[in-house]
């Protein structure tokens, strides 16, 4: 029955679409499970200081600077959730919570100070042609001048990429109005070379190469089969949670990356990683001793899923996980 399902699936043929509120509107939610419990209020509320900003861009950003980690410090010394300089802390930080400290560290001042930081940068560049939240976010990466002087997001491959970047990881943060955009063909071909490694058995921190006689494990099975359609994953199945935006799951399909956590509410705690096929099942690799296998998705540790899109496994930051 799968294997005539799956045929049929690497067949079709998809079109995709993506449609986000107004960003400042206060339109634009988070998706359920996308930022940590803890910080879902904060980013929410801040997110919508101004026109330019809105939760998901602000998420997309503290994502990329910190991976949620208050405790984070750079090689060029930015410190906490929000990586800010001292020097641009000193301007622009503030005491959000009320406790009597701006506190650098404290993310319940560093988030809306991040926010701050961000609308500060878009009045700086509102009169500039182009969309205002580019040009923030440009202003963000190489600073107001060079975006005034260019009349727009500058001629600087590294700015290009970030403001790419980060529009693109919003996607993974937003909570969808109306439909999530349907999987390419190329989740299909993904799926068809999952099924070709059924009864393979599994291997802890396997990737299926020579030295692992062709094993995987939960992440590696998964990062091989976009791979060989020319998507590349990161290695860590957490770090895969936000290479696509996040259908509910009433919205699966064939394709999906379906997720498994110890704190339903943080994704930084996802353990498993399982591709969907249709009907409540994945292709998985679910632990040692066992062979991958066709499982059922409705597990008690079942956090979610995400839609694989190109763009969003190369927005990715690379230096998450292992």
């Amino acid at each position: 029955m799968f294997a005539a399902f799956l045929a049929l699936l690497v067949l079709g043929v998809y079109t995709a679409a993506w449609k986000l509120g107004t960003p400042g509107s206060g339109a634009v939610g988070l998706a359920e499970g996308a930022v940590p419990a803890q910080y879902q209020p904060l980013v929410q509320k801040w997110g919508n200081l101004c026109p330019a900003l809105n939760p998901a861009v602000l998420a997309a950003q503290l994502y990329t600077e910190s991976n949620w980690d208050p405790k984070a410090v750079s090689p060029a010394d930015a410190r906490g959730i929000a990586q800010f300089i001292p020097e641009t802390w000193a301007v622009y930080g503030f005491d959000a919570d009320g406790d009597g400290k701006a506190d650098i560290w404290d993310p319940g001042d560093a988030i809306p100070s991040a926010a701050r930081y961000d609308c500060a940068l878009s009045g700086d560049v509102k009169g500039v042609n182009g969309d205002l939240t580019d040009n923030m976010l440009a202003a963000y990466n190489a600073g107001p001048y060079r975006v005034i002087n260019a009349g727009g997001v500058p001629s600087i491959s590294e700015t290009q990429g970030y403001v790419k970047e980060i529009r693109t990881l919003a996607k993974s943060f937003a909570r969808p109005v109306g439909r999530v955009a349907p999987p390419s063909q190329q989740a299909a071909a993904a799926i068809y070379f999952a099924q070709e490694k059924l009864g393979t058995p599994y291997l802890w921190g396997g990737e299926g190469g020579k030295e692992d006689n062709g094993r995987f494990d939960c992440s590696g099975l998964t990062k091989a089969a976009y791979a060989s359609v020319g998507i590349e994953l990161p290695r860590v199945a957490n770090d895969q949670w936000n290479a696509g935006p996040h259908p509910g799951r009433d919205q699966l399909l064939p394709g999906d990356l379906v997720f498994f956590a110890h704190d339903l509410k943080d994704p930084r705690s996802i353990h498993h990683v399982g591709l969907y096929v249709g009907g409540g099942y994945m292709i998985n690799a679910p632990y040692t001793g066992a062979v991958i296998r066709f499982d059922k998705i409705d597990l008690p540790d079942y956090i979610g899923a995400t839609r694989v899109t190109a763009d969003g496994a190369k927005a990715l930051p690379r230096t998450n996980g292992a």
